[in-house]
């Protein structure tokens, strides 16, 4: 995937992640993101918790191995509580899906949101008002 990729979501999916840190700040959280790749455009549609997660201070897991076979799950959202909008090599290194979105904190708006592919190259996210 180039980094001329958009990932497209709307403001209130978008508030829920945010919330979702907040929440489990200071740990980490994990969510899987459902939504549809069209050519140079990912459209996200739906928040899943994943089952059986793991949430703590430095990281969040999920058992892959767990997880229904789902084509429609196009990346993961998850938070860095130190405020770090960058992937880690670890973050990198379990990629899963097309795209990979950082929260950080204080997790208040969508300057604390970034979005990556696999190659670790930040994607443009644009924010639908719907």
């Amino acid at each position: 995937m180039k980094s001329n990729t958009a990932v497209l979501i709307s403001k209130s999916l978008l508030d829920a992640i945010l919330e979702n840190a907040k929440i489990l700040h200071p740990k980490e959280t994990i969510l899987l993101l459902r939504g549809k790749r069209q050519k140079n455009l990912i459209k996200i549609s739906e928040l899943i918790v994943p089952p059986l997660a793991t949430y703590g201070q430095g990281f969040a897991t999920i058992p892959t191995h767990m997880l229904p076979i789902d084509f429609s799950i196009v990346g993961t959202a998850h938070s860095h509580p130190s405020g770090n909008l960058k992937p880690s090599p670890t973050d990198l290194n379990h990629f899963w899906g097309n795209i990979l979105m950082i929260v950080s904190f204080p997790f208040a708006n969508e300057t604390n949101v970034a979005v990556y592919n696999r190659e670790g190259e930040r994607l443009t996210l644009k924010i639908t008002r719907a």
